[in-house]
C-alpha cells in the first residue's frame, strides 16, 4: 500500500488547473443542458427519477456553488444562473417538487433538490409549508435510509431554514466514516458514502469547521492514499469526488500533480469522462454517461479554486 503523503497546500498551480476544469465543465453543462429536459408529460410519478430528474438537481448544485463562492467571472455567473433557470423551469418553478412531495410524503428527494435552488435564491412557499408540516411527523425520523442520506436530508433542511432538531453527532457516528474504520477495507461504494458524508456535514465546504477533528485527522492521513488507488485505475468520477472532500477540510488537501492530470483527462469541450474507458456514443449517450462526472468536475474545480484563493 502507498505510504500516506503529507498534506499539500493549495498553491497557484492548483488554482489555475481547478479554474480550467471548472470553467470548461460549466460550459459543457450549459451547451448540453437541452439534452436533459424532462420527457413530455412527465409527472411526479416518474418511473425513473435518476434518468433526468436527479441530473437536474445535480446541475443546480454545481451552478449554485459557483454563485455561492463568488469568484466566477461575470460570464461564468451568467452561465450558472442560466443553468439554474433552466432546471427550475423544467421543474415547473418548483411545482413538480411540491407535487412529488405531496404524493409521496416519505420521499426526501424533493427537499434535497429544492435546497440547491434555495442556496441560489429560488423559493416555493407551498413546498416549504408542506416540508415544515412533514418535518413535525414522527414518520420522518423513522424513514429507513442509509446514514449518509440522513445527513443529506439534515443539511437540506438546514439550508432551507426548516426548524428541525438535528443531532449531528448521532448522524455522523452512524456512518462508515464516523467510525474511522480500517482504511484499507474501503470499497468503491463505501468511498462514495465517505465523500457524501463529508459533503453534507460541511455543506459542500461552506462549514469545514463542522467536521469533527478526529475525522479531519483521519481524512488528512488517508485521503491521499485513496486518491492514489482510484487514480491508478482511472475512476475519474470518484477521484474528483474525493478531491471535493479535500476542499471541505479545515486544512484543504490539494495535490498540484493530480489537478494537472485531471485537467489533461478532461476533454477540450469540457466533458469529464467517468473512467478510463473510451467515450462513445452520440451526444445524447455521452450526456447520459458523463453528465455526473462533469457536474462533479465543476463542483471540484469551483471549491478548490475558492479554497486556494482564500489561503
Amino acid at each position: 500500500m502507498s505510504t500516506p503523503r503529507t498534506t499539500a497546500a493549495a498553491p497557484a498551480p492548483v488554482g489555475r488547473s481547478a479554474h480550467r476544469v471548472a470553467t470548461r465543465a460549466l460550459g459543457w453543462l450549459r451547451r448540453h443542458c437541452e439534452l436533459g429536459t424532462l420527457p413530455p408529460g412527465t409527472t411526479s410519478d416518474m418511473a425513473d427519477p435518476d434518468s433526468i430528474y436527479k441530473p437536474l438537481g445535480e446541475t443546480a448544485l454545481a451552478a449554485s456553488l459557483v454563485l455561492r463562492e463568488g469568484l466566477a467571472s461575470a460570464s461564468e455567473e451568467r452561465t450558472a444562473r442560466e443553468l439554474l433557470d433552466f432546471a427550475w423551469w423544467e421543474l415547473r418553478g418548483g411545482d413538480m417538487l411540491y407535487e412529488r412531495q405531496l404524493r409521496y410524503m416519505m420521499m426526501v428527494d424533493p427537499l434535497e433538490l429544492y435546497a440547491h435552488f434555495v442556496r441560489a435564491g429560488y423559493r416555493h412557499r407551498r413546498l416549504e409549508a408542506l416540508l415544515d408540516h412533514l418535518g413535525g411527523l414522527v414518520t420522518m425520523d423513522a424513514v429507513e435510509q442509509v446514514p449518509n442520506r440522513r445527513l443529506a436530508v439534515a443539511n437540506a433542511a438546514r439550508l432551507t431554514g426548516l426548524a428541525r432538531e438535528t443531532d449531528w453527532k448521532r448522524l455522523t457516528d452512524a456512518t462508515w466514516l464516523g467510525n474511522t474504520p480500517e482504511p484499507w477495507v474501503i470499497d468503491w461504494m463505501t468511498a462514495y458514502c465517505v465523500t457524501h458524508t463529508v459533503f453534507h456535514i460541511t455543506d459542500w465546504g461552506a462549514r469545514p469547521g463542522d467536521l469533527p477533528p478526529h475525522l479531519e485527522e483521519y481524512l488528512q492521513l488517508w485521503l491521499p492514499v485513496w486518491l492514489d488507488i482510484w487514480r491508478e485505475v482511472q475512476e475519474w468520477d470518484l477521484v474528483t469526488e474525493l478531491l471535493i472532500v479535500g476542499s471541505c477540510l479545515r486544512e484543504p488537501y490539494a495535490d498540484p500533480a493530480l489537478w494537472e492530470e485531471l485537467a489533461s483527462v478532461q476533454h477540450e469541450d469540457g466533458l469529464m469522462p467517468r473512467d478510463g474507458k473510451e467515450v462513445e456514443g452520440d451526444a445524447a449517450q455521452r450526456f447520459r454517461d458523463h453528465h455526473h462526472p462533469t457536474v462533479v468536475a465543476a463542483v471540484a474545480g469551483t471549491l478548490a479554486l475558492s479554497r486556494a484563493a482564500r489561503r
